[in-house]
């Protein structure tokens, strides 16, 4: 690979490479701007809070509820409307702080222009720009290379992982990843003309996190969808043409019981919850790039960690060389010196060995470079008939004195990494060989000072722990030790050539913690084997290396100061490398599932006693129970606003068991107990001379009851606040069943009535602690949850 050349293999229309663009040139020049499909707009915002399918049908059952005059059933729009609004704002509001830290985490290049090199954001690169590109960076236009020369991962959009070498004329695609070298390229596509534009696009749209949160949600929406429409305009039939009620009341029956299954609110609060915990994270200058990552990480099983800037900072230095040779140190550290001022490597190896070894003054000029690459752990130059090498002993030398060996792991086991000065023949394509070993450059890794106990803590929410790196097993191993992970390493090389294929990997990752000698693919097969075992992976990184596996994790982490190919695959990034934010990003996570587990069994309740009703209805009961006003007090004081306040409070609690299962088994008690209640009410309507106006007062009664005792229930233990909402919710109903009767269209009962009333209060608590102590979990199991459809939820 030619070190640096220009030749005739240029653009159509070149620029000059001495001076790059000018400033003309480059206002008038199209820049690389695209849409950004990571921000919504406001638009799309509005309107996917607005134009849902629960309101439009909300409108519907308002339209005739119109219709028949009775104005004040209207009120279960105030809750519409209020909860588009909440969520509308709140989205708005998470937008504005993830698109400053959008900004803070978006990725810069160099570029040449008017004879300076500037740095600049991605979306100001312009046509024909000279765009130079280093290690780590992802491509973000389509060019020419018209200097220097490197090496290219085009995994992403050819899915082969093999570097490729690039050298002066050779096109580069957007979307690659320069994994070794440095190049000046002169830019032929920009924005939505590039290669990457049309392949991201469609990545956006295939990819799918998972979450048990949103499939659960679908599924209460597909049930919901479901049944919905078909069972209110039975109800209407029935009602108007079997029962002979007016139309008015035939409406008012039938959107009631459509009202009721709405589980209104419910995908909003969701939003919210989850917007709140982004918001809060990016205080803490982590930006959250996919939303239900954060669920992911709170019910992670295992841990994946790149050694590298995660369990160590990132920072090296050389802690000492050895002469293996007949040169003395200072000739093996100027040999070094010139080799790596020689090389464009960026990455932390060569940034300290060049503090180590200073460049030497009018020092030779290298022929050829082979820069270094993850896949090979070697690099090297030639020096007229001399080729130096450093890397990797086991890589370096295809023979392997055992004495030196030796000496090598006696400084892995103190947890250093040891590469090789080597000198070979001159040579047009760099592999193992039998070279002259020169010395042995000691480097040592710096631990992260927290690394230890945010490793402790992971551990003991029973949180598997797997160390991955390319460093020697015996340093993997050691630092790890260091960081609290112990177990002896694998060594990936070795353990590759007796399992063809990576045989028996997943048998490997459940035995053993730490892995040394790891090459991208296998990462990537490691996460891969773990999944396939029914783990949920998570995993961190900050390299080109990572990418492959990062994009495989459920939940991938990426550090702010790593490359740009990292950070553009991860879910989650760590803007200042605070490798303690992991356990705040798991309680958020922790606080969404809890909360929104609890409030949506409040929600649930109602839909499921609506639907119970429904079919009571159309076989039996002479009208439905409710009337849409009085579904609204239930459903705003028993459901609605203590879900907002039981969301928003702190719930760090281990996450367990499937989220839709213990929802419905929270929900099912309150639902059989509204049904048993109302249906005893019915059988005893004539006993207690009830007319169908002090019917539909009894069940709400009833109603009421039930829902603030299943907000009881599921609030244990019980908090000051929660203590506060209880009684708050219980005054409020009384107050409005008492003093608005009207508006409520609810009426006064006699002392007998009152008297029932009562009894259901106190027959209410007794019923609903026998119903939550039965195993609803294993009949919902064993019924249901068996079945194809709902094994995800």
């Amino acid at each position: 690979m030619q070190k640096i050349k220009t030749d005739q293999n240029s653009p159509a229309n070149p620029t000059s490479l001495k001076t790059g663009l000018t400033k003309q040139e480059y206002e008038n020049a199209p820049k690389n701007i695209t849409e950004d499909s990571s921000q919504k707009s406001t638009g799309k915002i509005i309107c996917e809070h607005v134009f849902t399918f629960f309101n439009f049908l909300n409108v519907v059952i308002a339209f005739f509820i119109v219709l028949t005059g009775s104005y004040r059933n209207l009120m279960f729009m105030g809750v519409v409307i209020s909860n588009t609004v909440i969520g509308l704002w709140q989205e708005l509001h998470s937008r504005k702080i993830l698109s400053r830290l959008a900004i803070i985490s978006q990725a810069h290049f160099q570029v040449l222009r008017d004879s300076e090199i500037v740095t600049i954001a991605s979306d100001e690169i312009a046509l024909n720009d000279l765009l130079i590109l280093e290690q780590g960076n992802q491509v973000p236009v389509d060019g020419v290379l018209v200097s220097g020369a490197c090496q290219v991962n085009e995994s992403a959009l050819t899915g082969e992982s093999d570097d490729i070498d690039k050298s002066v004329g050779d096109p580069i695609t957007s979307g690659s990843f320069v994994t070794a070298g440095k190049c000046m390229m002169q830019v032929e596509n920009v924005g939505e003309r590039t290669f990457m534009y049309s392949i991201m696009q469609q990545a956006k749209r295939s990819r799918r996190f998972p979450s048990q949160l949103r499939d659960s949600l679908n599924q209460i929406i597909h049930f919901c969808t479901l049944f919905l429409i078909p069972t209110g305009i039975l109800l209407f039939v029935k009602m108007y043409f079997f029962s002979h009620t007016t139309w008015q009341q035939a409406v008012l029956s039938s959107s009631a019981s459509m009202i009721g299954m709405i589980p209104e609110g419910l995908v909003i609060l969701t939003s919210v919850a989850l917007f709140v915990s982004v918001s809060k994270l990016a205080m803490q200058e982590v930006l959250v790039q996919e939303l239900y990552c954060i669920e992911t990480l709170a019910r992670v099983s295992t841990l994946c960690l790149d050694k590298t800037g995660t369990i160590t900072t990132g920072n090296m230095k050389v802690d000492d060389l050895i002469p293996m040779s007949d040169m003395d140190k200072d000739q093996c550290i100027q040999s070094l010196g010139l080799l790596y001022h020689s090389l464009d490597d960026e990455n932390a190896t060569a940034k300290a060995i060049r503090a180590y070894a200073p460049a030497i003054k009018n020092g030779s000029k290298a022929d050829n470079i082979f820069p270094f690459s993850s896949r090979t752990k070697f690099s090297g130059a030639v020096f007229g008939d001399t080729t130096w090498i450093a890397g990797a002993y086991s890589f370096v030398f295809e023979k392997q004195d055992p004495e030196v060996t030796k000496k090598i792991n006696s400084y892995a086991d103190q947890g250093k990494r040891v590469l090789v000065l080597a000198r070979g023949p001159k040579l047009t394509k760099l592999e193992k060989g039998n070279y002259e070993l020169i010395a042995l450059i000691v480097i040592e890794d710096e631990i992260r000072p927290d690394a230890k106990r945010i490793l402790e803590y992971f551990r003991s929410q029973d949180v598997n722990l797997k160390v991955i790196s390319g460093d020697a097993p015996t340093t993997v191993a050691a630092l790890a030790k260091r960081a609290g992970v112990s177990g002896k390493a694998v060594d990936m090389a070795v353990w590759a050539k007796g399992h063809p294929e990576n045989q028996g990997l997943a048998e490997l990752m459940e035995e053993c913690n730490v892995f040394g000698r790891v090459t991208p693919e296998q990462k990537k097969a490691m996460v891969l084997a773990l999944k396939e075992k029914g783990q949920t992976v998570a995993m961190t990184g900050d390299g080109v290396n990572d990418v492959l596996a990062l994009k495989e994790a459920d939940c991938s982490i990426a550090m702010g100061s790593g490359t740009q190919a990292a950070r553009s695959v991860a879910s989650v990034i760590l803007l200042k490398d605070q490798f303690d934010a992991l356990p705040s990003i798991l309680l958020e996570g922790r606080r969404v599932i809890n909360n929104i587990q609890r409030t949506a069994s409040l929600f649930l309740v109602k839909t499921l006693f609506s639907f119970g009703l429904s079919m009571l209805t159309l076989f039996w009961l002479a009208r439905y129970p409710f009337e849409p006003i009085q579904l609204t007090l239930v459903s705003f004081l028993g459901v609605g606003l203590p879900s907002f306040v039981l969301t928003l409070e702190p719930n760090h609690a281990r996450v367990s068991g499937n989220f839709l299962l213990n929802v419905l088994s929270k929900a099912i008690p309150g639902a059989l107990t509204v049904i048993f209640m109302v249906v005893l009410t019915a059988l005893l309507q004539t006993p207690l001379r009830m007319d169908a106006q002090t019917f539909s007062t009894v069940c709400t009664w009833a109603a009421g009851f039930n829902a603030l005792w299943v907000l009881f229930y599921i609030s244990q233990p019980l908090s000051w606040m929660r203590k506060a909402l209880i009684i708050t919710m219980t005054v409020a109903f009384f107050l409005a069943m008492i003093f608005l009767p009207k508006l409520y269209s609810v009426v006064f009962l006699t002392l007998p009535q009152y008297l029932y009333v009562a009894a259901m209060g106190i027959a209410i608590p007794l019923i609903l602690k026998g119903l939550f102590k039965l195993n609803w979990k294993k009949v919902l199991n064993s019924r249901i949850f068996t079945r194809e459809g709902w094994k995800k939820g």
